[in-house]
C-alpha cells in the first residue's frame, strides 16, 4: 500500500507578510516617516544658519531661501510625504496613517543629537499621548466611498456642512495671522502651529480633488476641462504655502522636538473633522466607533498640553553681540569723602571709580 504523499510545507507567517503587499505599504510609510522626521531637523539647522546672517523666518525673514541646507530638508520632506502617497496604494489607510507618528520620534531622537534639544520625562509622556490618541482616531475611522470624477467632490465641497467649516478655517486662520501671530506668536507655540493645522486640513481637502483629477486623467477621462479642477489646485497651492510659512516660523522659533508632536497631533484632528465633515466619514460608523474617536481627540488634546507645559524656551537669539558678554558695571563716584553706589547685584562687576577732581 503506497504511503500517503507528504503534505506541502506551510508558508511562515513572516513570508507571506514579506510577499504580501501591505508589507511593501508598512516599509514605504516607515521610511515616510523617516524622511518626514528627519526633514525637521534639517530645516531647522537650515533657518537657524541662515538666521545668523540676516533677519530670522519668525520675524518675517525669507533668507533661509537662500540656504542650500534648508532646501535639502525641503527635498526630504518632499520625498518622505511622495513614499507617503505611494504607500497608500499598497496597504489600507487605516495601516499607513498610524506610522507616520514614527516621524515625531524620529525628530526627537535626532533634536536630541544635533540640536541639543532635551526632551523631558514628561514631554515623553505627552508624546506617547499624542501618537496613541491619533492611533485611536486612525483606527476608528470607517472607509472612504469612491469617487468617480472631480465634479463629485466639488459637490461634497459646496454642501453648507462643509461650506460652514471652510469659513469657519479661514475666520480662525485670519485672526491667528492678523491679530494673535504679531502679538503672541514668539511667546505660544499653537499660534503658529494653528495656522499650519487649521489650513493645513484644506490643503489635505483640495489635494485628495487633485489627486483624484491626475488620477481619473492619466486613465483616459481628462478631468482638467472642468474648472472645478484648477480651482481645487490653486487652493491648494495657496494652502501649502500659507502653511509652510508658518510651518518655518515655528521651528525656527520653538523646540522641534514639540513642535513635531504638537503639529502632527493638531494637524491629524483637523484633517479628521474636515473629511468627516466632507465625506461624512462617520455615517456609517456605530456609536462605540464614534466615542472611540471622541476619546481618541481627548487624548491628543492632553498630550498636547502636557508637551506644551514641558517646554523649554529657546535660548534667545542674539542680535547685539555685546550684550551677553558684557560684565555689569557699578559706579563709585568719590566726591566730597562719599561714595555713591548703586544697589548691588549678583555676579561679578567691574569697578570704575570716577573722583569729583576729573569733573572739574
Amino acid at each position: 500500500m503506497a504511503s500517503p504523499p507528504p503534505p506541502l510545507p506551510v508558508p511562515s507567517m513572516a513570508a507571506s507578510l514579506l510577499n504580501s503587499s501591505n508589507f511593501k505599504g508598512v516599509l514605504l510609510a516607515v521610511v515616510s516617516s523617516a524622511f518626514i522626521g528627519s526633514s525637521f531637523i534639517i530645516k531647522k539647522k537650515g533657518l537657524k544658519k541662515a538666521g545668523a546672517s540676516g533677519p530670522r523666518a519668525s520675524v518675517g525673514g525669507y533668507g533661509y531661501l537662500l540656504e542650500p541646507l534648508w532646501w535639502m530638508g525641503m527635498i526630504t520632506m518632499i520625498v518622505g510625504e511622495i513614499a507617503n502617497f505611494v504607500a497608500y496604494v499598497f496597504a489600507p489607510a487605516t495601516l499607513v496613517t498610524p506610522l507616520g507618528a514614527l516621524s515625531i520620534i524620529v525628530s526627537a531622537v535626532l533634536a536630541h543629537f544635533l540640536l541639543n534639544e532635551k526632551l523631558q520625562k514628561m514631554g515623553m509622556l505627552g508624546c506617547l499621548l499624542c501618537i496613541v490618541g491619533s492611533v485611536v482616531i486612525v483606527l476608528h475611522a470607517s472607509d472612504e466611498s469612491s469617487l468617480a470624477s472631480v465634479e463629485e467632490i466639488w459637490e461634497l465641497a459646496i454642501q453648507p456642512a462643509f461650506l460652514l467649516y471652510t469659513a469657519s478655517a479661514i475666520a480662525v486662520s485670519l485672526v491667528l495671522i492678523l491679530y494673535c501671530a504679531p502679538r503672541y506668536g514668539q511667546t505660544n507655540i499653537l499660534v503658529y502651529i494653528g495656522i499650519c493645522s487649521i489650513i493645513g486640513s484644506l490643503t489635505v481637502m483640495s489635494i485628495k480633488a487633485v489627486g483624484i483629477a491626475i488620477e481619473l486623467t492619466l486613465e483616459g477621462t481628462n478631468q482638467f476641462k472642468y474648472f472645478q479642477a484648477w480651482v481645487f489646485l490653486m487652493v491648494s497651492v495657496t494652502c501649502i504655502m500659507t502653511q509652510l510659512n508658518y510651518l518655518n516660523m515655528a521651528l525656527d522659533t520653538f523646540n522641534t522636538a514639540v513642535v513635531s508632536p504638537i503639529y502632527y497631533a493638531l494637524f491629524t484632528s483637523f484633517t479628521i473633522l474636515a473629511s468627516v465633515i466632507m465625506f461624512k466619514d462617520w455615517s456609517g460608523l456605530s456609536a462605540s466607533s464614534i466615542v472611540s474617536e471622541l476619546c481618541g481627540f481627548i487624548t491628543v488634546l492632553s498630550g498636547t498640553a502636557i508637551l506644551h507645559s514641558t517646554r523649554e524656551p529657546d535660548p534667545p537669539f542674539i542680535t547685539d553681540l555685546y550684550t551677553p558678554l558684557s560684565p555689569k558695571v557699578s559706579w563709585h563716584i568719590q566726591g566730597n569723602g562719599e561714595i555713591w553706589k548703586p544697589k548691588d547685584e549678583d555676579g561679578p562687576d567691574f569697578v570704575a571709580i570716577l573722583r569729583q577732581d576729573y569733573f572739574k
